[in-house]
C-alpha cells in the first residue's frame, strides 16, 4: 500500500519537473516583429529627359529607381491595362508609384493628362485617336511610317506627306504646320511643344508659293472635273486609289457630276491645299445631259451612272456592276437576273433593249486557268483547289471535269468561262 503511494508521488514529481523545463525553454518573450520601412524612391537623375512609359522596360523602369517589386508591379498594372498606359492620371493610379515620385516624373512623361473622353455606348469619339508623342522631333524627316507610329490613320498620314509636298518638302514654321487641315487644334496643341520648326514663316515664303505647282512636276491646264477618267485624275497627281474614290464619290454619291466647286471641294482625298492649288484650272461646264441609247449600250460596258440613269436605285446598279466585275463579265443575259439585291422587272426590261457582247471576257481551259482567277472567280472559287491539285497529274480538261464529279448546274455554269 505504501509503495503504491510513493510509486504514484514519484511519477506526480516527475511530471511536474517535465512541465517546470517545459514552460522554462517555452515562457521566453517573443523576438519583435522587425520594423516595416518602405523603400524610398530614389532622386531623379539631373539628366533625364522626357519618356514614354509605354517604352520602358525592365531594366529603365529599375533605372528610374524604383525596386525589382515596384517595376514587375507597374509593369503587370500595364498589362492590365492592356499594354499601355494612356494617360498620366491612369499611371498615377498604379500603386507602386508614390505621389512624390510620381510629381517627381510627371513633368517628362509624354502622356496626356487624362484619357480621351467615351461616348455613352463606349466607343471613342471619332477623330479623337490618341497621339502619342516621344519626344521633340522635326516633322519634316517623318516618313509616312513615323505618323502612323504616332497614331494618325494611314490617310491622316497620306495627307501630311501630301501637304509637306505641296510646301515643297518642307512645314517651313509652326504657323503653316498648324494650316495643315488635317491637324485637330487639339492634336496641334499636344504636338507644338516637341516640334524643331521656328515658330514664324518667313517673308519670303509666298514667292516659294507661286512656283510650287511647277516644282512639284503638275503641268495644270484648264479641266472638267465631270470629264475625267482614271488616267485624267492621275495626271493631276492623285494616286490610282485616290482617283478611283473621286470618281466613284462624283459617280455614286453625286449621281454623276459635280454640280459646284463645292462639291468637289468636300471629297475626303482632295486636301484644302489641293484643292487651292487645281482651283484656277477647275471648269464646270453646265450641258445638257444627253440620253443614253440603251439598245447600242453593251451590258459589259454600261456604267453605273447609266443603270441609275435607265431608272435602277443604287443598290440595285452596285450589285449588278459589282457581280459583273467578280464575274470578269457577263456570258449570258440569264447571269444578270441572277445577281441578288435587284430590281427584277427594270433588269428584264433592260436586258430586252441591250447587247451583250462577250468577246473581252477572259475565259480559259482548266489546265490553264491563273490559280488567281479560279480561286476569286464566283464560280470556279469552291472547286479551285481541287483543280489546281488534279491538273498536276492529269493536264487534260476532259479527265479534271471527270474528277470533279459536279452537279451539272454548277459544271453548266463553270464552261461559259471555259474556251
Amino acid at each position: 500500500m505504501r509503495k503504491s503511494y510513493y510509486q504514484k508521488l514519484a511519477l506526480m514529481v516527475t511530471l511536474l519537473t517535465v512541465l517546470l523545463v517545459y514552460q522554462k525553454y517555452t515562457s521566453h518573450e517573443k523576438e519583435p516583429f522587425p520594423e516595416v520601412t518602405f523603400i524610398s524612391d530614389a532622386s531623379i537623375s539631373a539628366n533625364l529627359s522626357d519618356f514614354d512609359p509605354n517604352t520602358l522596360d525592365k531594366e529603365q523602369w529599375l533605372k528610374l529607381g524604383f525596386s525589382e517589386k515596384q517595376t514587375a508591379t507597374i509593369l503587370k498594372y500595364k498589362d492590365i491595362l492592356g499594354g499601355k498606359f494612356s494617360s498620366k492620371e491612369q499611371l498615377k493610379k498604379c500603386y507602386a508609384i508614390s505621389e512624390d515620385k510620381f510629381s517627381e516624373l510627371a513633368a517628362f512623361i509624354l502622356l496626356p493628362e487624362t484619357a480621351e473622353k467615351k461616348d455613352p455606348k463606349g466607343f471613342t469619339t471619332r477623330g479623337k485617336k490618341e497621339i502619342l508623342i516621344s519626344g521633340k522631333f522635326n516633322p519634316d524627316q517623318f516618313s509616312s511610317q513615323d505618323w502612323l507610329k504616332m497614331g494618325f490613320s494611314e490617310k491622316q498620314a497620306e495627307a501630311i506627306i501630301k501637304y509637306k509636298n505641296y510646301l515643297g518638302g518642307s512645314f517651313i514654321s509652326k504657323e503653316k504646320f498648324k494650316e495643315c487641315f488635317i491637324i485637330s487644334p487639339e492634336n496641334y496643341s499636344k504636338l507644338e511643344p516637341y516640334l524643331l520648326l521656328p515658330a514664324k514663316t518667313p517673308e519670303n515664303f509666298r514667292n516659294f508659293t507661286k512656283n510650287n505647282t511647277v516644282k512639284s512636276g503638275i503641268q495644270y491646264h484648264p479641266f472638267d472635273p465631270n470629264q475625267l477618267d482614271l488616267e485624267g485624275w492621275k495626271v493631276l497627281g492623285f494616286s490610282e486609289k485616290q482617283a478611283a474614290t473621286i470618281i466613284n464619290y462624283r459617280d455614286r454619291n453625286l449621281r454623276g457630276s459635280f454640280k459646284s466647286l463645292d462639291d468637289l471641294q468636300k471629297c475626303f482625298v482632295i486636301s484644302a491645299e489641293k484643292f487651292q492649288e487645281m482651283k484656277p484650272y477647275i471648269k464646270l461646264q453646265e450641258k445638257q445631259q444627253e440620253k443614253t441609247d440603251f439598245s447600242k449600250t453593251d451590258l459589259n460596258t454600261i456604267t453605273f451612272k447609266q443603270l441609275i440613269e435607265f431608272g435602277l436605285d443604287e443598290r440595285s446598279a452596285g450589285s449588278v456592276i459589282g457581280f459583273r466585275n467578280k464575274l470578269g463579265g457577263f456570258m449570258n443575259k440569264q447571269q444578270i437576273l441572277s445577281t441578288y439585291n435587284i430590281d427584277q422587272d427594270l433588269v428584264q426590261k433592260l436586258i430586252s433593249i441591250a447587247p451583250l457582247n462577250t468577246s473581252n471576257v477572259p475565259r480559259y481551259s482548266l489546265v490553264e486557268a491563273p490559280e488567281e482567277w479560279l480561286k476569286n472567280h464566283p464560280y470556279f472559287k469552291y472547286s479551285a483547289d481541287k483543280i489546281i491539285f488534279y491538273r498536276i497529274s492529269n493536264p487534260d480538261d476532259k479527265k479534271i471535269w471527270k474528277l470533279l464529279k459536279l452537279k451539272p448546274e454548277y459544271e453548266g455554269r463553270m464552261k461559259l468561262y471555259i474556251k
